[in-house]
């Protein structure tokens, strides 16, 4: 199964924001969009979750489709520790004994078993982060949405993040769609990437990221040649 959106448009007060915008996601695969700031991709997954509703076009495939999602800030509940945060995140979706196992598993992804016990406010900017990753990783869902989710970590650990996410993703078989602003990230994680215009946001161009995962390390060949090509079509050149 996959999931589409199809001629959508939508706006805020009056400002256009996406623009008869058209996207496929295969299913179990991870779609990369790439665009400038402010360009309405955080508009585009929100459509997407059903956040807001556009003005107009279609979305098919989403039928109780269960949804992850990690925002750009962290929202986490300041009065929970790190465990509580995740298992509060799984009520309803597990039962108790199952949801603190899986807690346990995603808090040792993220590097945080350590912390634990801790509240959002005595964990640094990249824990937090880490967390809410975890967080959104940790839900059983059919669709992860990532807007931006490794910006505010440095780049062992979102090395680190990332690995271990894509492992996460093919064993749990997870359809994803990331927008983010960084190349070298979208090549690293995309099975497909798609380039967007300035807003209102439309697909400029795209394609998939043929470049086998184990060759996909920092400064390889084929993860230059694939990052230049996206380059080249983010400039227009």
């Amino acid at each position: 199964m996959g999931y589409r959106i199809e001629g959508i448009s939508a706006s805020y007060g009056g400002l256009p924001v996406l623009d008869a915008f058209s996207l496929s996601m295969r299913s179990e695969s991870v779609t990369v969009v790439l665009g400038p700031s402010g360009c309405g991709k955080t508009t585009l997954l929100n459509v997407i979750a059903g956040i807001k509703a556009p003005d107009s076009g279609l979305r098919e495939g989403f039928e109780d489709c269960r949804f992850s999602y990690a925002f750009q800030e962290d929202r986490l509940l300041p009065w929970l520790s790190a465990r509580e945060n995740l298992a509060y995140a799984l009520s309803g979706a597990l039962d108790r004994e199952a949801a603190l196992e899986r807690v346990d598993r995603f808090l040792e992804v993220a590097s945080l078993s350590a912390f634990a016990a801790s509240r959002p406010r005595e964990l640094s900017g990249g824990m937090r982060q880490r967390l809410s990753l975890a967080r959104a990783f940790a839900y059983p869902s059919e669709l992860l949405l990532l807007d931006e989710a490794f910006k505010a970590v440095d780049l062992r650990a979102k090395m680190d993040l990332m690995d271990a996410f894509l492992a996460l993703m093919r064993e749990e078989r997870r359809t994803v769609v990331c927008v983010t602003h960084d190349i070298e990230e979208a090549v690293y994680l995309a099975d497909e990437v798609l380039v967007l215009s300035d807003r209102p946001a439309r697909v400029v161009d795209g394609f998939a990221v043929e470049v086998p995962r184990s060759e996909r390390g920092l400064g390889s060949k084929a993860t230059m040649e694939a990052e230049s090509r996206l380059y080249r079509l983010a400039l227009g050149i």
